[in-house]
Parts: structure tokens; sequence; C-alpha cells
């Protein structure tokens, strides 16, 4: 069954104090695209919590946002740039030395220069912390791909009364098909009895000769085709696998072969037929940019 790229899935836990919670949102796009937006400290499940993504996902743009609050919203980290220390050591030492000065040189002293303490965010991502984090991404992703599931039924839902109506107005143009070319030979030929006048001519040969250039009008080869693209289409839809890219590819030569029937059948109410096929294969188009 067909699959949106739309969709969106939000789980959230309280741990140690802090609520933690995972989104993820999906639209539809040309590739797969994914996203994230985590906590320093999660970087680095960064690329797990992406796996988690890909197992479900085959296309479109995917928006993973971790956030955690309260508490333990996100663990500090103290660290020494311990060369940076070093040297400030030494040159506090030498300073002293050369200018005879008195006092120690002490950690208390030391402390005060900034550039030798830093604060960071401790990593998260190991222990229990990331494995409540990795439950929740994929509890958001399984909620997101229901959800892409159900914008899947309804997409195939409107496609097929879509196809339903291109399939109508195919037996229309096909039940209306022998008259265009009937009465494509008779015009052309009271025309060409017009020129000739009274001259004798070989009304056989002018029959044969007008019947192969009506048969340039005979549109029967390209309804052959869309229908078979229809089945085509028809049966794609109904698989498990990513198609998206493959339906719209058919939904193209539909549209080319309507385009040519229109201009090789030259008939009035067909040109009427063939606009209201490719108003249908526009709609279809729409929901098509969509599918998974």
């Amino acid at each position: 069954m067909l699959k949106s790229m739309t969709g969106f899935g939000k789980r959230q836990a309280v741990w140690g104090g802090s609520t933690i919670v995972a989104e993820v949102r999906s639209v539809n796009h040309r590739y797969r695209e994914v996203v994230t937006r985590l906590p320093k400290g999660l970087m680095g499940l960064e690329e797990e919590l992406k796996g988690l993504v890909y197992q479900r996902c085959h296309r479109g743009r995917i928006d993973l946002s971790v956030v955690m609050t309260g508490d333990r919203e996100t663990p500090k980290l103290l660290k020494v740039d311990l060369p940076v220390a070093k040297h400030y050591y030494r040159v506090l030492r030498e300073l002293r030395q050369d200018l005879k000065l008195n006092g120690s040189i002490d950690v208390a002293f030391l402390a005060s220069f900034r550039e030798i303490f830093s604060v960071g965010e401790s990593p998260i991502g190991e222990g229990q912390a990331g494995k409540v984090i990795k439950r929740l991404v994929a509890g958001a992703v399984r909620d997101m791909e229901k959800m892409r599931h159900r914008e899947g039924r309804t997409l195939l839902r409107d496609i097929r009364y879509r196809l339903g109506e291109v399939q109508r107005v195919h037996g229309l143009i096909q039940r209306r098909l022998p008259q265009v070319v009937r009465g494509y030979f008779q015009r052309m030929k009271a025309r060409v009895e017009q020129l000739v006048g009274k001259e004798p001519f070989d009304e056989s040969r002018l029959n044969q000769e007008l019947a192969m250039f009506a048969d340039r009008c005979d549109i029967t080869e390209e309804l052959t085709r869309l229908e078979s693209h229809v089945s085509q289409f028809e049966m794609m839809a109904k698989g498990s696998e990513p198609v998206g890219r493959k339906l719209d590819f058919l939904l193209q030569e539909m549209g080319r072969e309507v385009n040519t029937i229109g201009s090789k059948a030259n008939d009035a109410e067909i040109s009427n037929y063939v606009v209201e096929v490719k108003s249908e294969l526009e709609r279809i188009r729409e929901q098509v940019q969509n599918v998974e």
C-alpha cells in the first residue's frame, strides 16, 4: 500500500528528574534527508538515532529532535586546560623571580584565569539515559510511520477515484474513435472529389491512399499504451515497496500518450475528453508528489 511522506511522532518520559521529549517530523522530499537537533551530550548517539529512521523511511525530509528539561537537563563537565595552566604557572614563577615579588602561586590564584577552565556538557548517550532516549526515538518513529500509512491510505483512495475517471474517459474515446476515422476518410474523399471534378480517376487507388492517410489519425496504439500504464500504476500502488518515483514516471508517460491522442485525433469531442483526462492526471500528480 502507498505510504505518505508526511508524518509526525512524539514520545516523552521522565528520567532522573528530567523530562525527555523526542519528536520526529517528515515532509515530502525528492530524496531521503534526516536532520537532527540534539543536545551536545547526545551527539555520540546521532548516527544510531538516524539509523532508527533509516529502517522505516526511504524518502522524505525527516527532522529528529530530542529535548531534555529539568534538574538534569544537561549534565555539566568542568574541563581544565592543563598545558595552559602550566604555561601560566611558569610565566608567573619567572615574573616573581625577576621582580623579586612575594606571595605564592597556588590553585586559588590560578583559578582566577578563565582561560584555564571551561564548562562543557558531559556525554549522556551512554548508560540508562541513552537507552531511554533510543527507546523514545524508536517509539516516535513508529508513531510517525503509522501516520504516514494512514495518510497513504487516504492518498490511495483519491488516486483510485481519479484513475477510475481516466478509465471512464478512455472508454468514451475508444467508442468515439471509429467515427473519427470514418469521418476523416469521408471528408478527405469529398475534398478530393471536389478538386478533381468530373475528370476520371481511379477510385480504388484513391480510396487506398485515403485509407492510409486516415490511418494517421488512428489513436488505437496510444489508447492501448495508456490503458497499460493505468494497469501498471494500479499494480505498483498495491505493493509494499516505495514507488513514488516510479508512479511519477508513469504519470509522465500517460501525459505523453494523452497529448499524442489529442494531436492525432483532431476531433473536437476527443479534445474535450483529453482536457478531462489531463485534469485528472494533474490531480493524481499532486498526490503522488507526497508518496514515498
